[in-house]
């Protein structure tokens, strides 16, 4: 027996009966495939996706038509909405002699860190906020603290963060020079 031909002949068996099955299962699968036309269906559903866009199409006019004459309506109604004034941080670094961040109610005096925490928590967290809330509510917020912070005085917040607000740096430098512990 003749080693060198019988390897040969154990790559070239496995290969053509490989390429025979391939050809096979190619002309099984030609024979048994079915043409189906779906052209009609497809014309079904082109048809009813015109109609869903006209439709849609139609909703989207009444929406913008509705939109507008309710623009105009409020226009008409409403007056110009109020814009709150620009912050100018140089100013009220000028002013306060130190470094001022918006909204920052630490800059009312009386408030520090913790009171500024408290007032967070309590929905007041900008100084027109703090501006536009009665001092007997300034008074619950501090009251929920326990009683360290029932010494605090807040009758001068409310007034102090509307300066703050408005931009009025020097105003509310000079009342706090003259007021003791921000105390009316």
């Amino acid at each position: 027996m003749d080693f060198e031909n019988m390897n040969v002949w154990c790559w070239l068996i496995p290969l053509l009966t490989g390429v025979i099955c391939g050809v096979l299962g190619y002309l099984i699968g030609q024979s048994s495939r079915e043409t189906i036309d779906n052209t009609a269906e497809l014309d079904t559903l082109k048809n009813k996706n015109a109609k869903l866009q006209a439709d849609l199409d139609a909703c989207n006019g009444k929406l913008n038509v509705a939109s507008t004459a309710a623009a105009a309506a409020v226009t008409a109604i409403a007056p110009e909405v109020e814009q709150d004034p620009p912050f100018d941080a140089a100013a009220a670094k000028a002013a306060m002699g130190k470094t001022i961040k918006k909204d920052d109610l630490k800059v009312v005096e009386g408030i520090g860190p913790k009171i500024s925490s408290m007032f967070h928590e309590g929905g007041i967290k900008t100084w027109k906020a703090l501006s536009e809330t009665a001092v007997a509510r300034c008074q619950e917020i501090l009251d929920g603290g326990g009683e360290r912070y029932k010494v605090h005085d807040p009758a001068s917040w409310p007034m102090q963060a509307k300066m703050c607000y408005e931009g009025k740096w020097s105003e509310l430098a000079k009342w706090q020079d003259e007021h003791d512990h921000g105390k009316l």
